[in-house]
């Protein structure tokens, strides 16, 4: 085992111990089309109840009333749905509406964060553009690093040449990658979020440290500073990183609030449209070997849930995102590295 401990995959999906199918499910699909894919598995989901079942539908419906019962819930749910997504939205909202006072804060808390960057990235002005701010400061991590190397590489330590050599190496690879990955990204779309949550500053961070503490003792006044350098280049890495991640959560709400009543608006005209105007004895004959019925119910059944299967699959990729980064600097909540030994000292 290496002396910096067990290193952990470059990428959060390398990192994961779900399968890459899961991985891609929940966080790197398109939102629309797991959506659909939620509907195709209920579609089929409630087609093969139907022929499993030892009752048919039809005989069901000259007895109870079950597609009436059904599409009655599912008008309460549906209104119920939109006015909670409505209230969401509202909670999300607010936190941009404040008294000026509050606002000029934010104003100043913004712009002295800007300026710790363009001071750790050697720019008289920092980008505008959330993709670009951060690929700024990922190659400043990248510049500080070598920084790093080279204020050690007189040193009559060799291993401590070794060890950030091969620490340096790893930052510059991934940094060079994250970097691509940032290139064409838009905010708005996942792939900023994703990119940036892929750099784990966190290790760097903890490795980084490590380094300094076990050889404490040969560091020049040249490689403190570089180090000092490094270190804060990516906590503030890490603090761009948790603000654009919140503007994310805020953006994909409001998202899936304006998604969410779309959809609901169809999805109410059919549920209602089934309580009105549906009648049983005027749907006859089998398409495909199965009840004409059978058909009709189940796909308007499937329309009416849309709404919610849209709801879980903006939910899943929010919460999935929300476990994975929950802690914020050199903390690993994750199973990844708990079965190994690492030498602390």
């Amino acid at each position: 085992m290496s002396g910096d401990g067990s290193q952990p995959s470059d990428t959060m999906a390398e990192r994961s111990e779900d399968p890459t199918w899961k991985h891609h499910l929940l966080l790197n699909a398109n939102r629309w089309l797991v959506t659909v894919g939620l509907m195709i598995f209920v579609f089929v989901g409630l087609l093969a109840i139907a022929e499993l079942s030892p009752v048919s539908l039809r005989a069901l419906m000259g007895e109870k009333e079950p597609v009436h019962t059904l599409f009655q819930a599912l008008v309460t749910a549906l209104i119920t749905g939109v006015t909670l997504v409505v209230t969401i939205n509202s909670l999300v909202l607010s936190q941009e509406l404040g008294a000026v006072e509050d606002q000029r804060e934010r104003l100043e808390g913004a712009l002295e964060f800007r300026t710790d960057i363009e001071e750790s990235i050697d720019a008289p002005i920092s980008p505008p553009e959330p993709a670009s701010f951060v690929q700024a400061i990922v190659a400043a991590s990248e510049e500080r690093a070598e920084d790093f190397r080279t204020a050690v590489s007189d040193s009559q330590d060799d291993e401590l040449i070794e060890r950030v050599d091969d620490f340096v190496d790893n930052v510059t690879t991934h940094a060079d990658a994250i970097r691509d990955d940032l290139e064409t990204a838009q905010f708005g779309t996942y792939d900023v979020v994703k990119a940036a949550l892929d750099y784990n500053y966190s290790w760097k961070i903890f490795r980084a440290r490590r380094i300094k503490n076990a050889h404490a003792d040969s560091f020049t006044d040249e490689a403190e500073a570089a180090y000092d350098d490094l270190l804060e280049s990516l906590k503030l890495f890490g603090l761009a990183r948790e603000h654009f991640k919140t503007l994310y959560f805020q953006w994909e709400l409001i998202n899936l609030s304006r998604a969410m009543m779309y959809v609901a608006v169809p999805a109410l005209v059919v549920a209602m449209s089934m309580l009105l105007f549906f009648d049983t004895d005027v749907v006859t004959g089998t398409v495909l070997g199965i009840d004409a019925l059978v058909w009709i119910v189940v796909a308007t059944s499937t329309i009416a849930v849309t709404p919610f299967l849209l709801l879980i699959a903006f939910i899943v990729r929010i919460a999935t995102m929300a476990k994975r980064t929950l802690a914020i600097g050199p903390f690993i909540l994750r199973e990844s590295s708990r079965g190994e030994d690492i030498e602390w000292e």
